[in-house]
């Protein structure tokens, strides 16, 4: 995912483990800092990190492209984005679930837990994938296209972005289609892959407040008319 200039970009942090590595994704004026890794305990952590719920959690999975009708490759990835603990902020996850050994609780717990509210673009899909792959349930999940309203029903994440965000982002198929269950993901599939939850989590947020902030408005006519 690129955009104009140097609007986007990534600062590979290059640690020296070989189980986790750390990036900051930079989105415009948005800096995500971002954690990729194939360690149950490194995913328990980061999630232990987290503000206490309700949260609002962008969801994406990626898997190595299916180039044939007989393939069904399983999910190498959950990306996971939602806000921080320091206010205005928000934090990534890039789970290689494909490489781990073993999927912790916590992150099932997290994932089926009602009060973490999932969003993403045709995330029935992802959802029913993270079911049938490795039994992992969403308890709580809402696609985006059902938030934007009729106008926006058939969109995609770009189109969202640009109409919600006021952001242009692009997605190169060169990265769309390239080798997600690899051992260690370039820093052109960090970025993309962490922008695609970012964006869902900002577009979910920004929608969210917008029909809050209706309901409000509604509510409070409704009271002057009936004063």
């Amino acid at each position: 995912m690129a955009g104009s200039g140097r609007a986007i970009s990534i600062v590979d942090h290059q640690l020296p483990d070989d189980d986790h590595n750390r990036y900051d994704v930079i989105f415009f004026d948005r800096q995500i800092p971002t954690l990729l890794t194939h360690s149950p305990s490194m995913v328990s952590f980061w999630l232990s990190q987290l503000p206490p719920p309700p949260r609002l959690v962008g969801l994406d999975v990626e898997w190595r492209p299916n180039f044939s009708t007989y393939s069904d490759h399983p999910i190498a990835t959950i990306q996971l984005c939602t806000a921080a603990a320091a206010a205005s902020s928000a934090t990534s996850l890039i789970f290689q679930i494909l490489q781990a050994p073993h999927v912790p609780k916590e992150l099932a717990d997290f994932l089926d837990d009602p009060a973490n509210k999932f969003v993403g673009v045709g995330i029935g899909e992802d959802v029913e994938k993270l079911l049938v792959d490795y039994g992992l349930r969403v308890g709580n999940p809402v696609d985006l296209r059902s938030l934007a309203g009729k106008a926006l029903k058939n969109a995609g994440l770009k189109t969202l972005a640009k109409e919600v965000l006021g952001k242009e982002v692009e997605k190169p198929k060169r990265v769309t289609r390239s080798r997600w269950d690899n051992p260690w993901l370039t820093p052109a599939q960090v970025q993309y892959a962490c922008l695609d939850a970012f964006l869902s989590f900002e577009i979910g947020r920004s929608l969210t407040a917008s029909a809050t902030s209706s309901a409000a408005s509604a509510s409070a006519s409704t009271a002057v008319a009936a004063a």
